[in-house]
């Protein structure tokens, strides 16, 4: 007697079944509501992308639970996560698999559409020529997650011929901070008591140490300090070494090292190349270029240039670095007491990202800098200097200084000077500068 083992297809059937089923059995998860908003726009592939352990899968089932409140029947929302040592190999072509054997286990007619939540579908090669038919059928919608920016959106902006929409989730933001700790949220931070006022600036303050991702909330400082250095040695390798193929990975870890180490500093390629040498470590220049766009791909931090209209003076000019979340910085900063203004500026800069603005720093002419210039989507530009306190006169004018001069030479909509405390009444300034607490500038905005 002869016996015929199961082919291939049949093996990853018969998983995918089971994963349908327990996704399909298993009750959504508790979890914090995030202020990212999906558009209402038929026909599209929602690519939901951020660094790991940001929150993606989590938004994938608010998204879920939000449709099943709608009135959608929770069999056509299938939630699948392709992160599963059985599918380790799984081939485009396979993924077909998927909607037939959704069919197969839900056979009865509908108009209803069935909504594939695929997450880190990266993983599998070619995914996109999959997902551009499951939109071109007519009978599906698609949400996508993934840690890399370039795999996901580029290939659906090249691949879906503009029927891709990205959706960016990050650590949460103050806002959502206060929502997962359960803090009232105030709805106008320009009518606050002064009790209030300081419980956020406590709050805040909480805020600027923990940070924002989701694990790590909660924890004491040395717990969330081995998780978060977890965070940073797990992506490199993963999501850096093995997706681009990188060789020389000493020079990557000193990148990370030094990157992370110095949040909102400026960071040279040709000084970290000498700084490398002298170390006895070998890597070129363009190299490094390569890596460092490889970690911002990967969302552990962004890389600013200065404002200037000249790509060379772009390309040879310091950027300045920050790290996705305030966290991470404290882990690879040596020195012993905590920089707060490095934290606020990070803080500042993240909630600019979120808020997808297009973001620089400024040097004028006199050699004065200044933080941020921004420019939001609908064509308004701020000025914004980050000073977690400003006491002192002399700091203070500088500050200042430097905003007024920025001015002169890009005219902007608005000039803030963001600082860490609600110290009431704030010193006169020169208008039209405004002084706002941090906090309140980031609670003031529409979530987005």
């Amino acid at each position: 007697m002869q016996f015929s083992l199961p082919s291939v297809d049949d093996q990853i059937t018969s998983i995918l079944q089971e994963k349908i089923l327990a996704s399909l059995e298993a009750p959504l998860p508790a979890l914090t509501r995030r202020g990212a908003i999906v558009p209402p726009i038929a026909g599209k592939a929602m690519a939901v992308i951020g660094m790991r352990r940001a929150g993606k899968t989590s938004f994938l089932h608010q998204v879920r639970a939000d449709l099943i409140a709608a009135g959608r029947k929770p069999e056509r929302l299938v939630y699948f996560n392709f992160e599963d040592e059985r599918l380790a190999g799984m081939k485009a072509s396979q993924l077909g698999l998927i909607p037939e054997t959704h069919l197969r286990l839900f056979p009865e007619a509908t108009d209803e559409p069935v909504t594939l939540f695929l997450d880190e579908i990266q993983t599998v090669t070619g995914w996109e020529t999959f997902a551009r038919r499951m939109l071109d059928d007519g009978r599906h919608e698609l949400f996508l997650s993934g840690s890399s920016a370039k795999l996901l959106s580029r290939e659906i902006a090249t691949s879906m011929r503009g029927r891709g929409w990205e959706i960016a989730i990050h650590p949460f933001s103050f806002r959502e901070y206060l929502r997962h700790h359960g803090h009232e949220i105030p709805r106008d931070t320009t009518r606050l008591t002064r009790r209030h006022a300081l419980r956020l600036d406590r709050q805040f303050a909480e805020y600027l140490e923990s940070g924002g991702f989701p694990e790590a909330q909660g924890m004491a400082p040395r717990e969330r300090r081995e998780l978060l250095q977890g965070y940073v040695d797990v992506l490199p390798l993963r999501d850096v070494i093995e997706r681009h193929r990188v060789g020389n990975v000493t020079a990557l870890r000193w990148m990370v090292r030094r990157l992370l180490g110095n949040p909102g500093g400026l960071f040279s390629v040709t000084r970290f190349e000498a700084d490398l040498k002298s170390q006895g470590i070998p890597a070129g220049r363009e190299t490094l270029y390569e890596l460092l766009d490889h970690l911002d791909d990967a969302f552990l931090l962004k890389a600013i240039p200065v404002a200037t209209d000249s790509e060379k003076r772009r390309r040879v000019n310091p950027r300045k670095i920050y790290p996705v979340d305030v966290s991470l910085g404290p882990i690879f900063d040596r020195s012993i007491k905590a920089n707060t203004g490095h934290a606020l500026e990070v803080a500042v800069h993240n909630e600019l990202m979120r808020r997808g603005a297009e973001v620089t720093y400024l040097k004028t002419k006199d050699g004065f800098e200044v933080d941020f210039l921004s420019r939001n989507a609908d064509g308004k530009q701020s000025l914004i200097q980050v000073c977690a306190n400003i006491d002192d006169a002399a700091t203070r004018e500088r500050e200042v200084r430097a905003l007024l001069e920025a001015s002169g030479e890009y005219p902007a909509d608005e000039m803030l000077l963001l600082t860490g405390e609600s110290r009431l009444p704030f010193p006169e300034v020169a208008a039209p500068i405004r002084i706002l607490p941090a906090w309140s500038w980031m609670l003031e905005s529409e979530e987005m």
